[in-house]
């Protein structure tokens, strides 16, 4: 009996880590105009940022139905008597935790769902720790313990280079658009615990800065990783700033952030995901 780890394409991680630990990831949809995209299968990362600003009308995002998850928690299981553990992008964020709920409730087979309270590599980092404890024997319960436990301690910070994208995607309004743009200001977004808020400076060294104090202001942490689109220099140059932050140990994920979030963010856009102790 095992305990098998579902994730969706909002949480993540890279390809290695998921084919590693056989980790089953659920696609979200891409909109761009009639058609649908699987996001992470049918367009890849950079033929997507790169066409971002050019297509037709800006991509619309959404949640698969119920009877998706339901085949995917299935289909985890491989012998009788396995049991899946899934863990889902925030629910604040994303109809996909309730599609999810109501997936489980209807696969037939013992599922768990989990609200990871966060996006992209916050939530990815949890479902890597779900991976290691299945990996290593543990049960459900225990899995499940050391997850909620992680949630808690993971905050995500990243600063965009642009409101635009924010604007075209409905997630801020056009008056503040403007000004934005006006003043050439550069978003900064917190996420923790499914709590997201919005801070303005006004020029990227300024934003960079504010990561590297906002990480500061945690106190003692335990792990950082970084999160980018199509800013993987500026990704590492910012890790730079806050490895003395960690222990010498540390081993950081460079993450590409995923097309189903990056369509409401933007190309150029860096972050830090944090783990305190």
């Amino acid at each position: 009996m095992s305990v098998r780890i579902v994730t969706d394409s909002a949480c993540d991680l890279p390809a290695e880590i998921i084919q590693e630990y056989n980790i089953s990831v659920i696609p979200l949809f891409i909109h761009i105009g009639e058609k649908s995209y699987l996001d992470g299968i049918d367009m890849k990362h950079e033929q997507f940022y790169e066409n971002l600003d050019k297509f037709p009308s800006h991509p619309k995002t959404a949640a698969p139905g119920p009877e998706v998850f339901s085949n995917y928690y299935r289909q985890a299981i491989k012998q009788p008597g396995d049991q899946v553990f899934a863990i889902h992008v925030a629910s604040s964020l994303s109809a996909v935790y309730r599609s999810a709920l109501v997936g489980a409730e209807s696969a037939g087979v013992s599922v768990s769902v989990h609200d990871s309270k966060q996006v992209a590599l916050g939530a990815g980092l949890q479902v890597l720790a779900a991976a290691k404890a299945a990996a290593n024997g543990a049960s459900l319960q225990e899995i499940r313990t050391i997850v909620e436990d992680l949630s808690q301690r993971i905050h995500l910070f990243a600063a965009l280079d642009t409101m635009k994208f924010l604007q075209k995607s409905g997630r801020i309004n056009f008056t503040m658009l403007g000004i934005g743009s006006l003043l050439h200001i550069k978003p900064l977004l917190k996420l923790y615990e499914g709590l997201a808020i919005t801070e303005k400076v006004t020029t990227h060294i300024r934003a960079i800065l504010r990561l590297v104090q906002l990480a500061k202001n945690l106190g003692s942490i335990e792990h950082i990783s970084v999160i980018h689109i199509q800013a993987l220099d500026e990704a590492k140059r910012l890790y730079d700033r806050v490895s003395n932050l960690v222990p010498k140990n540390n081993s950081p994920i460079f993450q590409s952030v995923t097309p189903v979030i990056g369509a409401h963010v933007g190309p150029k856009a860096v972050g830090l995901v944090c783990v305190t102790r």
